[in-house]
């Protein structure tokens, strides 16, 4: 680990000297033993997108995240793809709908005029942002426990998702550039940030003040909120119309997790919040 530490002083040196010229795209790997390896890669590849010194060295000291790669190297985690009801996949993770649907209307209740204000700036309806936010966090009660930039990395890494994933990995540092993160913050096992848990990449294109101090932070519940808003407006929503399965507003729902359990969960949860 000592000698990898001057080469890496190496590795960040030739990135930013790399950054006015092309880069050519990181290898995938499929062993654990090839993280570093792919991390050198990266290092030109964030270089040439305008990742500064604090992200590269973001990079070089961001670890594989052990729980990632165990879920896309393991066929048997995958199992979650097959198909389950709406009430299947909401009690994963909640005692019950009912539960969960209760919750989520007391957020809807307690905030209702922020609610309203995202709604007639985006079109999207409080009942389908809570739906996310409740399934996501629990509300901001769980916001994830791993390194968001090891998480990044790891996943933009692993061929199953390269290179699908690495524009959210590069984004990962440029946020740690901007001083919205560091290396020690944590988030989802992928990298996933704050209250509605963001890839970064999103983050950095859909990134909204909901609270209007000027400041675009994915762990306060206003920001995220309005951003998530945002996101599925800029991607078709259409305010006033309905969300259910097969709808063009449903479709939408796809932008932010091409799960169909997921986006049938969502859908059915937030038709029963707004009732």
């Amino acid at each position: 680990m000592t000698a990898n530490r001057s080469k890496w002083g190496m590795v960040a040196v030739i990135a930013a000297m790399l950054a006015s010229t092309p880069a050519l795209a990181a290898q995938c790997i499929t062993d654990r033993g090839q993280f570093n390896a792919y991390k050198q890669q990266l290092a030109q590849l964030a270089a040439s997108n305008g990742v500064g010194q604090a992200g590269l060295q973001a990079l070089q000291q961001a670890q594989l995240s052990g729980i990632t790669w165990r879920f896309e190297s393991n066929p048997a985690n995958q199992s979650s793809m097959r198909f389950r009801s709406p009430e299947q996949f909401l009690t994963s993770r909640f005692s019950s709908v009912n539960s969960f649907v209760s919750g989520a209307r007391q957020r809807l209740q307690q905030n209702a005029s922020f609610f309203d204000a995202l709604e007639r700036r985006y079109g999207v309806p409080g009942s389908i942002l809570v739906a996310i936010w409740g399934y996501e966090t629990a509300w901001g009660g769980n916001t994830g426990s791993t390194p968001i930039v090891g998480g990044a990395v790891t996943l933009a890494s692993y061929c199953r998702r390269h290179p699908r994933f690495e524009d959210d990995a590069v984004a990962a540092l440029q946020l740690v550039d901007r001083g919205l993160i560091t290396i020690n913050s944590r988030g989802g096992p992928s990298g996933e940030l704050g209250h509605m848990q963001f890839l970064a990449g999103n983050w950095v294109r859909f990134a909204q003040d909901g609270n209007g101090d000027g400041r675009l932070d994915p762990n306060n519940a206003s920001d995220a909120l309005a951003t998530a808003a945002n996101m599925l407006s800029r991607n078709g929503w259409r305010g006033g119309q309905p969300f259910a399965d097969g709808t063009a507003n449903f479709r939408v729902l796809s932008a932010w997790n091409d799960s169909g359990n997921y986006q049938r969960a969502i859908a059915y949860a937030a038709g029963l919040i707004g009732q």
